[in-house]
């Protein structure tokens, strides 16, 4: 039976995500017709249960884009209250701790002048001003589908099928998904967003840049004792448990009343299969420059999500025939600065500069080259472009020695504008593997359930939640290769790379016949399979809307 056709609504834009950059490009485009006086009808689509149910940041925000596009946000009540008052930066070793003077980081990478926050609170404010504009969104539809003109250029998306069971076949309250088209359509949709990697795809937008790099950030919240809580305190590390050889390192952000977010990312191009972020995270909270802070406190929030690190060399060409990539979609963190929500809506707000100029013409389904320039002169642009080398620093020479060389390449953008070269990342995350032949396995600490936890607790603690009877949203392009290939390899290192246990390697009672088993309710959307599995074999598409995390204060 041929499903029925899907009913259309029409837009002029049409925006996938209610992120920073989704709805700053909303609020933009409703600005720029409050100020000239015409009309463009807007709609954003959202994944998530509610706006903000996916949002995970750690968060310290730059303030420079919200100054931009609500200059009196403080007055109308952006939950931005917790001003950075005290910056410390460590390096961990395995018992101590040494702090690295403030005078010798450079200037970029103080936080002075910038807020801590909860970056789905923020994004909840960022849509009720969107929506007050006459924004419409739409929580809980999953853009599931890209569609094309007769000319191959984007017209719009289509959100996914409610109501199909795992079978494939249509349960009783099934209902076809809908169509949105739109002059032009913007996707937000965050990092290895499905849809961003079918248009990057597609259209080449990658050709010429150097391949995307990311990070896994693992993230908890925590209520502190009020004697413990140092409002507005930052606190970043390096080192311990991390390997010279691994990149990554740690945040701790107190904010709000008595609450700590505390996280840690790994970059995903190491090497050694047998590492677990999520371990390594619960280990780093074992240190005794950092344990202190926590014991006597309530662990209520988890979550994770992967994190662009590529920067500069890899952010492909924004722009399609029908639309254009924004925020994390294109890559805009700056790694260094472990900051992106800045740039994510500065982004948003030039893509909307772009198309309101293009629909109030009288154009549609072209390209807005308009947005490729602005962002050619914009303070994104700088940003990333003086910390580009950083990260290929640290991929090449480690964390003491690529560290410092990156350091003095910031310190060389600051004092002269610029660096004389610009480093390749070369391999991609998945390549960068190695087989399991050559490392031993790692022997983690059991957690104590005082500061350290096991994956099953977080994951409750997420509120993730998927309807069990639909079709698995982690797909196998090959089913065999988990244990024909990356078992005997790697030791099969989904179940380990994955923060949520959404991944197992199961055996009979003798110890044989191995079965792949993908837990797909755990998934918190992190994308860090879709990303670092060596064979690229695993793609995440979207569950129905509404399923994943639910995520508070995060």
């Amino acid at each position: 039976m041929t499903d029925a056709p899907r009913e259309a609504m029409e837009y002029d834009v049409v925006i996938v995500g209610a992120g920073p950059a989704g709805l700053s490009a909303a609020i933009r485009l409703k600005q720029r017709a409050a100020e000239t006086g015409k009309e463009i009808s807007v709609c954003v689509l959202e994944k998530g249960s509610e706006v903000g149910a996916h949002i995970l940041s750690g968060a310290v925000i730059d303030p420079i884009s919200m100054n931009e596009l609500i200059p009196n946000w403080k007055e109308k009540g952006a939950p931005l209250d917790t001003p950075v008052t005290d910056d410390r930066f460590l390096y961990l070793g395995p018992s101590g701790s040494i702090r690295v003077p403030n005078f010798l980081m450079p200037p970029l990478m103080w936080n002075h002048g910038n807020y801590i926050a909860s970056l789905g609170n923020i994004c909840r404010w960022l849509a009720k001003q969107a929506e007050e504009l006459g924004v419409e969104i739409y929580p809980g539809f999953a853009a599931a589908e890209v569609l094309y003109d007769d000319k191959g250029a984007v017209k719009g998306v289509a959100t996914g099928d409610m109501g199909i069971g795992r079978d494939g076949k249509h349960k009783s309250g099934f209902t076809r998904g809908m169509e949105l088209h739109g002059k032009y359509t913007l996707i937000g949709e965050g990092v290895r967003g499905s849809l961003a990697k079918q248009l990057i795809a597609r259209f080449k937008l990658e050709e010429g840049r150097e391949p995307q790099k990311f990070g896994i950030g693992l993230k908890e919240l925590w209520q502190l004792p009020k004697d413990k809580h140092q409002r507005g305190l930052v606190v970043h590390t390096m080192g311990w448990p991390l390997s010279n050889s691994t990149g990554g390192g740690s945040f701790m952000y107190h904010w709000g009343e008595d609450l700590v977010s505390v996280g840690f990312v790994v970059h995903l191009n190491y090497k050694n299969p047998y590492i677990s972020p999520f371990d390594e995270f619960q280990r780093f909270k074992t240190h005794p420059a950092i344990r202190p802070y926590f014991e006597g406190g309530k662990r209520i929030g988890y979550g994770a999500r992967a994190i662009t690190e590529g920067g500069f060399q890899s952010v492909p060409k924004l722009t399609f025939p029908g639309g254009a990539l924004i925020g994390c979609s294109a890559g805009f963190v700056n790694v260094p600065r472990i900051k992106g929500s800045h740039n994510a809506m500065k982004s948003g707000m030039m893509a909307a500069e772009a198309a309101f100029d293009a629909v109030t013409c009288g154009r549609g389904h072209d390209e807005l080259t308009a947005y490729t320039n602005a962002y050619e002169e914009s303070h994104v642009y700088k940003d990333l472009k003086r910390v580009r080398n950083v990260k290929p620093f640290w991929s090449r020479f480690g964390t003491i020695l690529g560290v410092g060389f990156g350091a003095a390449d910031m310190w060389l953008n600051q004092i002269f504008g610029t660096s004389p070269f610009t480093l390749k990342h070369g391999k991609t995350d998945a390549a960068s593997l190695e087989p399991a032949a050559k490392y031993k396995p790692i022997a983690y600490p059991k957690p104590d359930g005082v500061v350290s936890f096991d994956k099953l607790s977080s994951v409750f603690l997420s509120n993730t939640n998927h309807e069990e009877d639909q079709p698995i949203h982690l797909t196998l392009k090959d089913p065999s290769i988990p244990i024909a290939k990356n078992l005997p390899e790697y030791d099969e290192p989904a179940q380990r790379y994955c923060p949520a246990g959404v991944y197992e390697v199961v055996r009979d009672t003798s110890g044989g016949n191995p079965r792949f088993v993908i837990n797909a309710q755990n998934c918190v959307h992190c994308k860090t399979c879709d990303i670092k599995d060596p064979a690229q074999n695993i793609n995440w598409v979207t569950p129905e809307g509404g399923g994943g995390p639910n995520y508070a204060n995060m």
